[in-house]
């Protein structure tokens, strides 16, 4: 559910007053015997929030935690944040009044942050998603809890997480490659953007090897899709290149996943949800970074003709990989992306994936494994814009010791590596076809929860929007 933000001058109805942890509570306004309950919940139980009832409307105070470090405050707002939320919704009130007696922007908008993302909800196929809507629709904003200009940046960042995180909890049935090319460019197009779509057709003439061979174990044709935001006076003359996973439907092919390894692999489209909400929203924010994202599609099914162990398929370079695992699938498209990249002699590249299990078992849920090559002042900034954020990268290192795990006795490369270092080898894979400067995240761990975890919901995540859109707002400042 959406919450609608506005500015108000009337301080009535349920009040969230946002207080630093040291706050002397005797400057409230509250009776002595309210003083001294707040002073016990905060103070000897420690609890960061309290709500005192004020009939038929509640106080909510809200104390940020006494922190040395920035990004740790502030991803403790946005928890709090939902936490308060979910307090509302549980009681049924619909709208709320922000105010903080101390201005601070960045926990405020933290604060405002998680409420936003933590009510969402993706009820489309549920009967009962009248009775299962949130009951929180608005708050109003005191004029000193946030400036204007950051608030619209925050509602745009927001509403590309959450256009996202559909994406991602769409099934297959709703949602096969051509359905995914389609709804991508329909809203980079309302952004004020570009967007080309390649069919089977014209990627055939491509040559584009790895995306075909995924494809041959679906009935459904596979897509390449363009997407562009230039505008009038961009920062750099080069582009930076997004490039998304597009996988709509993720089998593992013939080398089959378990049953229940495939009850969440909707969500194996994840990169492409997140680079094309990126460039939707730098769109609709005019930022003066020429962007492109790019997207190839498709299922990876099993069918008669299927792909299979052993295959030896020409990528769109003309290097020729020997396929030993079907379901290493993600990295044979974004190669082809990757060399397609080259055409616009781009100033850096950043491939977003739910690429391995190696990278889900490293860290977890917790953050997002990143590697770069020839990109280290970039990776420097985007590792600061994640701790920011909450998005945090877990860097690991490029030796060139990974490549000898792809060399291949009969082509040029392998699709896997040994059965050590799976994330490290995936992206070796994928710089063969990079001369440029290049970020690989693996998003795996991130992308979608089975349980819900705070503002990030349950589902799909949305996992590194808010990520790339700091850094290009870094970037320009």
């Amino acid at each position: 559910m959406h919450i609608q933000i506005d500015f108000t001058t009337t301080s009535s109805g349920n009040q969230i007053v946002l207080l630093n942890a040291k706050y002397d509570l005797n400057q409230l306004t509250f009776s002595p015997e309210e003083i001294n309950y707040i002073s016990a919940q905060r103070d000897k139980l420690k609890k960061d929030w309290v709500a005192i009832p004020r009939f038929p409307y509640w106080t909510i105070l809200a104390f940020s935690k006494d922190h040395q470090e920035q990004p740790i405050v502030l991803e403790n707002r946005r928890r709090q944040g939902f936490a308060i939320l979910s307090f509302l919704n549980q009681n049924g009130c619909s709208e709320a009044v922000l105010s903080g007696i101390e201005k601070n922007e960045n926990e405020n908008e933290a604060f405002i942050e998680g409420m936003i993302l933590g009510n969402y909800q993706f009820l489309k196929y549920r009967k009962d998603a009248e009775d299962k809507l949130n009951a929180f629709r608005k708050l109003q904003l005191m004029p000193e809890t946030l400036d204007e200009k950051r608030l619209d940046r925050l509602k745009i960042t927001t509403e590309a997480v959450m256009w996202a995180r559909n994406l991602v909890n769409e099934p297959l049935n709703s949602l096969n490659a051509e359905d995914l090319a389609e709804q991508i460019s329909q809203e980079v197009k309302k952004a004020g953007g570009k967007a080309e779509i390649f069919n089977k057709k014209k990627i055939e003439a491509l040559k584009m090897g790895g995306l075909l061979a995924v494809n041959r174990g679906s009935i459904d044709p596979p897509t390449f899709t363009i997407l562009e935001w230039k505008p009038d006076l961009p920062v750099s003359n080069k582009p930076i290149v997004l490039v998304g996973k597009g996988v709509v439907y993720d089998t593992g092919g013939m080398s089959l996943k378990p049953a229940n390894s495939m009850d969440t692999m909707k969500c194996d489209m994840s990169g492409s949800a997140t680079a094309s909400a990126v460039l939707a929203a730098a769109a609709r924010m005019q930022l003066p970074v020429h962007l492109i994202a790019l997207v190839p599609a498709t299922d990876n099914r099993v069918d008669g003709n299927a792909y299979v162990p052993g295959d030896v398929i020409t990528m769109f370079d003309g290097t020729t990989v020997e396929v030993l695992n079907t379901d290493a699938e993600g990295r044979l498209l974004l190669a082809d992306a990757l060399t397609y990249a080259k055409k616009f002699d781009p100033e850096l590249v950043i491939t977003f994936a739910t690429l391995t299990g190696a990278a889900t078992r490293a860290i977890g849920s917790q953050g997002i494994v990143a590697m770069q090559v020839k990109a280290d002042k970039d990776f420097e900034q985007l590792t600061k814009s994640g701790l920011y954020v909450h998005e945090r990268l877990a860097a690991f290192p490029m030796w060139d010791e990974y490549k000898e795990q792809l060399k291949s006795e009969i082509a040029d490369l392998k699709n896997i590596g040994g059965a050590e270092a799976g994330m490290i080898t995936a992206a070796k894979f994928l710089e063969h076809f990079t001369d440029y400067p290049f970020i690989h995240l693996d998003i795996a761990g991130t992308a979608y929860l089975e349980k819900r975890d705070s503002y990030r919901g349950f589902g799909g995540t949305g996992i590194g929007i808010r990520l790339i859109l700091d850094f290009l707002h870094r970037k320009i400042d």
